[in-house]
């Protein structure tokens, strides 16, 4: 009966019956700027949630805002779960939803690269919390949708937060593969061998053994020189060898790489490990395709990873150097170095330059196939530690845990009798120490990571028809010439859409009189044009320069009022009646 009170009176605490009489009533609270300060939805921004938990917020959202944030199921992972997505704007306001700049925002396409979620969850809880009260939120999303998947690998993100995994694994989703083509899948999964949820490190006491006790501090291993004597010797991850081919936990499920399953210069695995059957082998990655597909107003996009404090752009791999040219360079290099301002310690760098070869990536497949300018960011490093430059992160990390996280991280070696190995000790960090950040840290890399998507999305193309000029030529006919400006920085097509015609032109149409003529004009000082013959009433341009304009001309026969609209798939509808 005791059990069955505690239970009910948590529950009331949950739906919300009791909080209300014992929250902070909105008269007490000030707000700090840059904040919602009472939200219709509290959530700590301190804290990781599982699938399930990002679901209630987007569910929670949605309900409170229904104006604002409608969530939709995009398809079903392998375990059967839905991928959810947000799609957040004003709904009220603007072009028809999927008509306005679209930005596409996703996390955690790796296991364990958990952070990215909660960045995504957070983006889309500020959009609508902020709404009503900051004018650049409203305006933004006046313009723009947002389509946000918090995760795009939801079984592999329950997986590494409820069951025994260490900070690497798992990376993939929950496929069973045979890593070592034994003839068997998941036979060496982890053991976690002390049952604390984490899987942390084996070591042994051998005087042959090249460690030793940091003096410093206790916790830490670290080498011997080359006259001392050994300590110890580290037997690597806690685990069993269960089918003795010398290796423990290799064959866990999943160990392919969603990352390396998109239909961009796909290579197989024995070319680039990782890969699994062939492009878009993956459910989750092909329900994303399938949604990216279908909208063709996403003009950007941004994937999230850990860790390493990068902002990515493509190409993955050297034989891609072509893809990327120079116009579409110089959109990126602007957005990327704003981001490196955004972000302290987060540096804008090319992934084969910078880092090492990706064939089949995500943001190579946004970009290469369909032309969106993406990015993923690597988030949390050893700058953030200390905000410095870190010389020696291992170290740094022990100390971080000592002085700010008072060593909540680490699990103090203790002695375990092995089945195989004997007399060993187990110890180290937990699986959420090292690639993701802790607590009070979380929210403050998110808000600036959302900020560089807020740039991002801010710069896709906006659209306006500023003029039009109405010139009487005698006999009933009249000369109107439109000029349509891109207030942002980015072109209704990147020079990889038009190199490979993957957006239809923009079109640009003229009402209240008969048309007879229709041009674009390429120099209205010297009145040099050229003509479309074709159906003139609308008039097809092929791209619209970022903060740059074109001109459109026709001849037309009859009418008093005349009504230009601009028609983009990337940039909108824009029109004006004069």
């Amino acid at each position: 009966m005791h059990i069955n009170i505690k239970k009910s009176i948590f529950s009331l605490l949950i739906s919300g019956s009791i909080l209300s009489s014992i929250a902070q009533e909105s008269s007490q609270m000030f707000q700090a700027v840059g904040s919602p300060v009472n939200p219709k939805v509290a959530v700590s921004w301190n804290k990781y949630y599982d699938y399930e938990g990002h679901v209630t917020i987007a569910r929670k959202l949605e309900k409170a805002y229904p104006d604002l944030v409608k969530v939709q199921v995009i398809g079903k992972t392998a375990q059967g779960r839905d991928l959810i997505l947000l799609a957040i704007t004003d709904y009220k306001t603007g072009s028809s939803p999927d008509k306005k700049p679209g930005m596409y925002i996703d996390g955690n396409i790796h296991s364990n690269e958990i952070q990215g979620s909660e960045f995504a969850s957070y983006t889309a809880w500020y959009l609508a919390e902020s709404f009503a009260n900051n004018t650049f939120i409203k305006e933004l999303l006046h313009d723009k949708i947002f389509y946000i998947v918090p995760s795009i690998n939801p079984d592999g993100r329950d997986n590494f937060l409820q069951q025994p995994n260490n900070a690497n694994s798992p990376r993939s989703g929950m496929i069973a593969v045979d890593n070592d083509r034994d003839g068997a899948t998941n036979e060496d999964g982890f053991d976690d061998l002390d049952k604390n949820g984490h899987i942390t490190m084996m070591r042994r006491k051998n005087v042959n053994g090249r460690m030793k006790l940091d003096p410093t501090d206790p916790r830490r291993m670290i080498q011997v020189g080359a006259d001392e004597d050994g300590e110890y010797e580290m037997l690597g991850y806690e685990g069993i060898d269960n089918d003795l081919d010398g290796q423990v936990n290799e064959d866990g499920e999943g160990f392919y790489d969603p990352n390396r399953d998109w239909a961009w210069n796909w290579q197989p695995n024995y070319i680039q490990s990782g890969a699994y059957k062939y492009p878009f082998s993956i459910p989750e990655n092909r329900a994303v395709a399938d949604f990216v597909l279908k909208h063709p107003n996403i003009a950007a996009a941004q994937s999230y990873h850990n860790n390493g404090g990068m902002i990515l752009r493509g190409p993955g791999a050297a034989e891609d150097e072509g893809t990327y040219n120079r116009e579409d360079v110089r959109v990126y290099d602007a957005l990327g170095k704003k981001g490196e301002e955004l972000i302290p310690g987060y540096r804008y760098l090319v992934v084969y330059k910078d880092l090492y070869s990706v064939f089949g990536g995500e943001l190579d497949w946004f970009y290469g196939s369909r032309g969106i300018y993406t990015f993923s960011n690597e988030l949390w490093n050893s700058f953030q530690y200390f905000s410095k430059a870190d010389t020696d992160p291992q170290s740094t990390s022990y100390n971080f845990d000592k002085y700010l996280l008072f060593k909540d991280a680490f699990v103090d070696w203790k002695p375990f009798k092995h089945p195989q190995f004997g007399d060993i000790e187990i110890g180290g960090f937990k699986k959420t120490f090292g690639r993701t950040h802790p607590g009070f840290l979380l929210e403050s890399d998110a808000h600036r990571n959302m900020a560089f998507t807020f740039y991002h999305a801010y710069h896709t193309p906006k659209l306006s028809v500023d003029d039009i000029e109405v010139k009487d030529l005698g006999n009933g006919l009249k000369e109107v010439t439109a000029t349509i400006a891109n207030k942002r920085m980015m072109p209704t097509h990147a020079s990889q859409d038009l190199k490979y015609n993957i957006e239809v032109p923009d079109l640009v149409s003229l009402t209240g009189g008969k048309v007879l003529a229709g041009m674009i004009v390429q120099n209205k000082d010297l009145n040099i044009a050229t003509e479309q013959k074709v159906n003139p009433t609308v008039i097809k341009v092929n791209n619209i320069g970022g903060q740059n304009m074109v001109v459109v001309r026709w001849i037309v026969q009859g009418g008093t009022k005349y009504t230009v609209k601009v028609d983009s798939k990337k940039g909108g509808i824009a029109e004006l009646t004069k």
